[in-house]
C-alpha cells in the first residue's frame, strides 16, 4: 500500500473513492490490536522482553484497586540503563545519541552514546555530591541545549524523580511546582534565547524561590557563553563548580512502579495537575512506539521539534530514541526566524532525517511564510520519509500542501500529556494506513477507544460523543497525579466509571477511523444544535489566503451560542478582507451547512498561543463575552489578548 502514498492527485481519488479494498488491508494491524485489547497482559509480557530487567516481572498487570492499575509491579529496571548502557553493552557507544543544532546561537555538537553516558555518570555524580537520592525531586528550568538532556538522564540514573519546567515560565508558575513536588534541587542555565530576544532565567528563578513556600536547598546554573547570571553563593552553584570532585555514578535499580518524572499541566482549578510516569511501563511503551507507530531504525536519524518542557520533548525528543538507540536532533530554534522559513528543510537535508514530528501550528506558521515551497526546493530531503504532527488538529489544507510539496506523507495523530504517546495513528512499523483527511487514523494498540454519549452509552459510526478510553490504560500513561489520587479519580475516571475521559469529542467512523474533533468545552451550542468548531476550521482552513484560523462559540440570547471565525491570512494577502470573509462565511454554509449559523469572521494579525501551540480558544470566548479571565501562563506573548480584544472591539463583537 506504500504506493498510494507516491501518485498525487491519483492517490488522492482512490482514497477518497473509498474503494473497499483500500480500508480492508489492515490483518496485520487489527490481529496485533485484538491481541492488545484481549489479551494484554500476554501482549505487554511479550514485548516487555524488549527492554533491560534487572529482575524481570512476573506479575504483569495488577488490576486490584482501579482506577489506580500497576504495569510490572515486581520488575527491577533503571530509566538511564535503559536510554544508554544498554547500547554500549550491545557495542554500539560510537553511535551518534545526539545532534544538537541551535541556529538561534550558531552551535552544533554531535554526541556518541559513549560521550553522553560520560557526561551523564558524571553529573548524576554531582547531583549526588549535592544531596540528591532515590526519590528525590529535582525541577529541571532550562532552554534546549544538551545539558537540559544530560539532567533528565542524570536524574533517571540515581532514582531521582525530574519535574522539567518550560525554561521562560513566569516566576509564580515555577513556584506552584516547587511547592507541588517539594523539589530539593533546581537545576537552570542563565538564559534562554527567543528570536530577537533574550530571556534571562536567573531573575525569574530568584522570583520563585521568593514565591514558593517550599525552599530549595541549592540552584545549579549552567552558564551560557555571551549572557552569565549573577549568582547568590548562599544557594546557587555553576554547573563546572558542581562537577568539581564529582564521581561518576552508576545506576539505582529501580521498582517499575517507582516514578521516572512528574510533568505539570494546568489544571481548571489554577493548581497545577502533576502527571506522572512510573519507570518500567515506560521503558516498555516508548521503546516499542519508536519501529511500530514512527517506522524508525536504530541506524535511522529522528527528528521531533519540540521542547523539552512539553511531553512531546519528553517522549520523543529524550527517551523514546534514546531507548531505542537510534539518534535524535535536539534543536533550539524556530519554524521562522531561526533564520527564516526553511530551517526545517535546512535541518532535515543537513542531518539526513528519516522523520520529523511536530505541531501543526509549525508547518502552518512556515506555509504562512513561504506558500510556494521556495526555502523548500533549496534542500536535498531524498532521505526525507514522513512528517508526523500532534498538539491539536491539523486541517486538511496544510497537510495537502506539505504532501504535495514534499511527495511525502503526513501522518496527524492524537495522544496527550496524560498518555505520554499516540492514542490514535497510522502505525507505520505495522501497516501503513489509507488517509482520510481530518481523521486522526486508527486507535494505536494498547487504547480501547469508545464514543460515549452524555448518558454514558457507546454511540455508533459517525455519531459524536465524548471519545474516552476503557480501563485499563496501556503501560507508559499516567498510573495516578503527584500526591493527588483523590483528584486523579474525580477528574479522569468518574464520569464514565470504568473509563479514562479525554475531554475530547468527536466520533469513529464505520472504517474505525477516529475523528477529533474538538476539546469537549469547545463543543458549541447553536439553537439546540451541538457544533464542532473544529468542523467550520477545517471549512475555513481551505480557504485559500487563510494561513490559520480558529472558532469560537460566544453568547446569544437568540441561539444560545454562534461561531465566529478568527482568521490569519498569509503573507503578502492583498485581497480585500471584507471578500475573503464573504467567501468564508459562504464556505462554511455550503459545506457545514446553514444550521451552523457562521456569518461572522474577523481578519486578525496572529493566533493567541501557548508556546506549545495550542490555540487558547476558551480564552479569547470569555474576553467576547466580557467575562473574567486569568491569563494563561502558557502563553506564548500575553500582548496579542490585547491585540485580540482591539479586534473584537473594532468588529463590534464585545457588543453582541
Amino acid at each position: 500500500m506504500v504506493f498510494l502514498f507516491f501518485f498525487g492527485d491519483i492517490y488522492e481519488i482512490i482514497v477518497k473513492t473509498k474503494e473497499s479494498w483500500g480500508f480492508k488491508l489492515t490483518q496485520k494491524y487489527n490481529e496485533i490490536y485484538q491481541k492488545s485489547i484481549k489479551n494484554r497482559e500476554d501482549f505487554w509480557k511479550e514485548i516487555s522482553n524488549d527492554i533491560f530487567w534487572y529482575q524481570k516481572p512476573t506479575k504483569i498487570l495488577n488490576s486490584d484497586n482501579p482506577p489506580f492499575y500497576k504495569w510490572f509491579e515486581d520488575g527491577v529496571t533503571n530509566t538511564c540503563y535503559n536510554a544508554l548502557d544498554v547500547h554500549i553493552d550491545q557495542g554500539r557507544g560510537e553511535k551518534l545519541a545526539i545532534i544538537y543544532d541551535s541556529p538561534i546561537t550558531g552551535s552544533k555538537e554531535k554526541i556518541t552514546y559513549d560521550k553522553l553516558k560520560e557526561k551523564v555518570s558524571l553529573f548524576a555524580g554531582a547531583l549526588k555530591k549535592q544531596g540528591v537520592s532515590k526519590g528525590d525531586r529535582v525541577i529541571i528550568y532550562m532552554p534546549m541545549i544538551p545539558e537540559a538532556v544530560v539532567a533528565m538522564l542524570a536524574c533517571g540514573r540515581i532514582g531521582a524523580v525530574h519535574s522539567v519546567v518550560f525554561g521562560g515560565f513566569a516566576a509564580n508558575e515555577l513556584a506552584s511546582r516547587i511547592d507541588d513536588s517539594k523539589a530539593k534541587i533546581l537545576v537552570t542555565a542563565s538564559c534562554g534565547y527567543e528570536p530577537g530576544r533574550t530571556v534571562h532565567y536567573k531573575p525569574l528563578v530568584n522570583k520563585a524561590l521568593e514565591l514558593a513556600n517550599h525552599k530549595i536547598k541549592k540552584c545549579v546554573i549552567f552558564q551560557r557563553e555571551k549572557d552569565k547570571a549573577e549568582l547568590n553563593p548562599a544557594i546557587d552553584i555553576t554547573w563546572d563548580d558542581a562537577h568539581k570532585d564529582a564521581k561518576p555514578a552508576e545506576c539505582e535499580k529501580m521498582n517499575a512502579n517507582d516514578y521516572a518524572y512528574i510533568l505539570y499541566t494546568s489544571g481548571t482549578t489554577g493548581l497545577p495537575k502533576g502527571i506522572v510516569r512510573d519507570i518500567g511501563g515506560h521503558i516498555v511503551a516508548l521503546k516499542w512506539t519508536m519501529k511500530n507507530i514512527y517506522n524508525i531504525n536504530p541506524e535511522d536519524v529522528w527528528w521531533s521539534a519540540s521542547d523539552i518542557g512539553w511531553i512531546v520533548g519528553h517522549s520523543y525528543i529524550v527517551y523514546g530514541p534514546l531507548f531505542y538507540g537510534c539518534t535524535t536532533v535536539l534543536f533550539e530554534g524556530k519554524p521562522v526566524g531561526t533564520p527564516d522559513a526553511g530551517v526545517f528543510w535546512r535541518v532535515i537535508s543537513e542531518h539526513k532525517v528519516k522523520s520529523l514530528f511536530t505541531a501543526p501550528t509549525a508547518i502552518r506558521a512556515i506555509k504562512k511564510e513561504d506558500p510556494n515551497g521556495e526555502f523548500f526546493k533549496k534542500y536535498d530531503l531524498s532521505k526525507f520519509d514522513k512528517l508526523f504532527l500532534a498538539g491539536e488538529r491539523a486541517d486538511p489544507d496544510t497537510i495537502k500542501w506539505f504532501e504535495k510539496l514534499s511527495n511525502s506523507p503526513v501522518i496527524d495523530h492524537w495522544w496527550q500529556t496524560e498518555t505520554s504517546w499516540a492514542i490514535t495513528s497510522s502505525c507505520t512499523g505495522i501497516e501503513n494506513f489509507p488517509v482520510k483527511y481530518g481523521s486522526a487514523f486508527k486507535p494505536v494498540p494498547g487504547y480501547d477507544l469508545k464514543v460515549l454519549n452524555s448518558e454514558g452509552k457507546e454511540v455508533g459510526p459517525g455519531k459524536m460523543g465524548d471519545i474516552v478510553v476503557k480501563l485499563p490504560l496501556p503501560p507508559g500513561t499516567f498510573p495516578t497525579l503527584w500526591g493527588a489520587d483523590k483528584r486523579y479519580k474525580e477528574n479522569y475516571m468518574s464520569t464514565y466509571p470504568g473509563y479514562y475521559q479525554t475531554y475530547d469529542a468527536g466520533h469513529i467512523d464505520e472504517d474505525g477511523y477516529v475523528w477529533i474533533m474538538s476539546r469537549t468545552d469547545d463543543i458549541i451550542n447553536v439553537a439546540g444544535h451541538r457544533l464542532s468548531t473544529g468542523a467550520i476550521e477545517e471549512v475555513l482552513a481551505e480557504h485559500t489566503n487563510v494561513a490559520e484560523c480558529a472558532v469560537i462559540g460566544i453568547a446569544d440570547k437568540l441561539k444560545g451560542q454562534i461561531p465566529i471565525g478568527l482568521l490569519a491570512l498569509k503573507a503578502g494577502v492583498t485581497k480585500d478582507k471584507k471578500e475573503i470573509i464573504s467567501e468564508c462565511v459562504k464556505m462554511v454554509r455550503e459545506k457545514v451547512g446553514p444550521v451552523a449559523a457562521f456569518k461572522i469572521a474577523i481578519v486578525v494579525k496572529r493566533l493567541p498561543k501557548t508556546r506549545s501551540g495550542k490555540v487558547l480558544r476558551g480564552t479569547v470566548r470569555k474576553i467576547a463575552d466580557n467575562e473574567p479571565y486569568k491569563m494563561p501562563a502558557t502563553i506564548d506573548d500575553p500582548a496579542i489578548l490585547d491585540e485580540i480584544k482591539q479586534d473584537l472591539k473594532d468588529n463590534n463583537i464585545l457588543k453582541l
